[in-house]
């Protein structure tokens, strides 16, 4: 089974965006590179067990084995050295990448309370899109009374779109829920 937003992509959308965009070829159009998830976990300075519970965490929200990042330099005030764990982050392509960002745009982001669409400024002027959440609770994988405690991460969605305009069409026709 392909995923449902690839074949949206290529049946719907390219064409919907070259339209717009005049682009001449469809090697132009903007599409989805990569999704990067990061989940930092500076409590695992004091207690190195939080970071396998995040890394499991991770594992099942993104179907995928995050690595573990870690400290590039000493910070004597986080009590932090070089090279401790400091957290742990994943990075879909491909089909995973349309699976999760499908579950995303449709299931997930929904269900974050008082939910009215993401920021539409929170891309970096080269088409990438960085969203911010506060809580694992609202993936379906993550079963409430298993969490110890609830962890934010970042979610970044690198495009090959050159502008913010482009890339912010592109995830608009993909589904994302932009605040009006």
């Amino acid at each position: 089974m392909a995923a449902r937003l690839k074949d949206k992509f290529l049946n719907e959308i390219t064409p919907a965006l070259m339209q717009k965009f005049n682009y001449t070829t469809v090697m132009q159009v903007p599409k989805i590179e990569k999704v990067v998830i990061n989940m930092g976990v500076g409590e695992a300075v004091a207690n190195s067990k939080v970071l396998d519970v995040a890394v499991d965490e991770l594992r099942q929200i993104s179907g995928q084995k995050p690595v573990v990042t870690r400290a590039k330099k000493s910070i004597a005030g986080f009590k932090l050295r070089e090279n401790m764990p400091i957290g742990v982050k994943v990075t879909l392509r491909g089909e995973r990448m349309y699976y999760f960002l499908d579950k995303l745009f449709n299931i997930s982001l929904p269900r974050v309370r008082d939910f009215r669409g993401v920021s539409t400024k929170a891309f970096d002027g080269r088409g990438n899109y960085t969203l911010g959440l506060k809580e694992q609770l609202i993936f379906p994988e993550i079963e409430y009374d298993k969490v110890d405690k609830v962890r934010g991460m970042d979610i970044v969605i690198v495009t090959t779109a050159n502008t913010d305009e482009e890339s912010r069409e592109l995830l608009t026709q993909m589904g994302m829920p932009f605040a009006k």
